[in-house]
Order: structure tokens, then sequence, then C-alpha cells
């Protein structure tokens, strides 16, 4: 996990001002991969005290298009955060729990799938969800 130093680091580099809150959710989202928006708060209350939702949120929107955060949100689910950026890796979800693990690219180099028919389009990321049951919803099915 990142120390505080490494998370001034990163808002700096992301041409970002340093302040409590925005420390407080990028090390929630890197505590929690995959939280969605309600535990990011919960996590940056148990922190900082008392912050608004709308600083959380604005905060997560910040992060996110500064390029430090990523933002997925898989059909039938809320938005969710990951500090794993910029290597184009994709997801799978349970179909029963919910939950979500990381999957690096399906084949080679990013953008790991070429598209049948481009468009004239210059394809730079390929998202991908993979969807199935988790090892625990699995097994509970199969009892």
């Amino acid at each position: 996990m990142p120390t505080t130093a490494d998370l001034e680091r990163m808002l700096r580099d992301g041409a970002l001002r340093v302040t409590r809150p925005r420390i407080a959710v990028l090390s929630a989202v890197h505590d929690h991969p995959h939280a969605d928006t309600e535990s990011i708060i919960g996590a940056v209350r148990a922190n900082l005290g008392e912050v608004s939702h709308q600083a959380v949120y604005d905060v997560l929107r910040a992060l996110t298009t500064a390029g430090l955060l990523r933002r997925i949100q898989p059909h039938g689910s809320l938005a969710r955060y990951e500090s794993r950026v910029g290597d184009n890796h994709h997801h799978i979800v349970c179909r029963s729990c919910g939950a979500i693990a990381d999957v690096d690219c399906a084949v080679g180099d990013a953008p790991c799938l070429t598209a049948s028919d481009d468009h004239g389009y210059e394809i730079d990321e390929a998202e991908v969800i993979f969807w199935g049951l988790c090892p625990e919803c699995s097994t509970a099915r199969s009892s």
C-alpha cells in the first residue's frame, strides 16, 4: 500500500493540489479495490471524520479525470473505483454476489483485442468484463 508521501506525489504528478480529502479518497480506493462510492465514503469518514457525500464524489471525479483512478460500472452494478490504471486490464464479475476481480489482458499488449471493423477509429483500449460465478457462489450452488 502506498504511503502518505506516495499519495501526495501521485496527486502532484496528476497536477492536483494535495488536500486531506484527496489523500483520504486515494488511500481508501488503494485499500479497497473495486469499492462503490458508499464504501469509499465510509472509509474516508473513518479516516477523516465528517466529510460530505458531494466532497467524496467531487474527489472521485477529479482523481478519475487525472488518471489516478479508474471507474468501472459492470451492467446492473453501481460505479466502482480502483487504483490500478494504465494497463488496460479487465474484470471478472460474479453473477451471484457481485464480487469483482482483476484479469490481465486476454491477448498481448493493450488494446489486447482487435476489432473486426475499427470504422476508422484509432483504438487504444478494450474494456472486457467476464461474467460467471466466484468459487464461493459456485460451491454454494452445487451443494
